[in-house]
């Protein structure tokens, strides 16, 4: 997940935006270049999106199904679940290179990248917009929310009979505590990435219903500045969940404390060692 969400941000953030800011006339938009990098940027995109939907529905699994917990959450099933989902990645975002054309041509150089005025009225293309509009972000809302709902529905009622037993109140049982935090855990989980992702969507349909373009250079047009936004806050996205999972774990946290800590003793190390030469 920190893999591909790290990917997200080189293409997106530095050889996409950024490099249209400050290097505009740099060999990455030279049409190729700039073609295979949204390309790239799709599939890293997607890897970082369905990877969320695996490790929601690995957690799914080692919380509310003891039985499949032991035949599931392994390190051989965790590597192929993650080069199914990179190749599938892969193959599914590979026509969107051929999506685009040159938005000018200087000295027979094909410059920039302009959506192909086909890709709004053929039927190939319609049919492909729709797959992409499923398979992210429609089917990773929909999971998401349903796992988890699950997982929290099932937390909810473990809370309730372990209270029953145990005949204590819940405010006061630490493992009962450790699962509201589970719970809340989970909703700002799926409250982000569907907070974060509404607006692209919303843009993605918008196009399909209207005349609107995508990467039109009119960036006072209402339509430009929306989908502009959409697209920070996909990448915003990009890098939510990951951060999330991995500051509410404690493991995560005594390993990031170490790694602070670690500077600090090297030097403490290399002080008494110049003052005892």
């Amino acid at each position: 997940m920190a893999a591909a969400d790290l990917l997200v941000l080189i293409f997106e953030g530095i050889l996409y935006q950024i490099k249209e800011a400050y290097f505009p006339n740099s060999f990455l938009n030279y049409t190729p270049i700039c073609s295979l990098n949204l390309a790239l940027l799709y599939v890293s995109i997607d890897c970082s999106v369905w990877l969320t939907v695996a490790f929601t529905f690995d957690r799914f699994i080692a919380i509310c199904s003891q039985s499949l917990r032991t035949k599931y959450c392994t390190p051989r099933n965790a590597a192929v679940v993650l080069t199914v989902v990179c190749v599938l990645s892969v193959l599914e975002n590979a026509p969107i290179y051929f999506i685009y054309e040159p938005r000018e041509v200087v000295d027979n150089v094909p410059w920039s990248c302009y959506v192909k005025s086909s890709f709004y009225v053929l039927t190939i293309w319609a049919a492909f917009f729709w797959f992409e509009a499923i398979l992210t972000p429609s089917a990773p809302f929909v999971l998401i929310l349903l796992l988890n709902a699950m997982t929290i529905r099932h937390i909810v009622l473990s809370n309730r009979v372990r209270s029953e037993l145990r005949g204590v109140k819940s405010h006061t049982d630490p493992e009962i505590v450790n699962r509201r935090k589970s719970i809340i855990l989970l909703l700002v989980i799926s409250g982000t990435f569907i907070t974060l992702w509404m607006v692209f969507f919303i843009c993605f349909l918008y196009v399909h219903f209207t005349d609107a373009q995508f990467l039109e250079a009119n960036y006072e047009d209402p339509f430009t500045i929306a989908e502009q936004s959409g697209y920070m806050l996909r990448c915003l996205s990009s890098c939510a969940n990951t951060v999330i999972y991995a500051v509410s774990q404690r493991r995560f946290r005594d390993e990031l404390k170490s790694l602070i800590k670690q500077p600090a003793y090297i030097i403490t190390k290399l002080l008494k060692y110049c003052f005892t030469v």
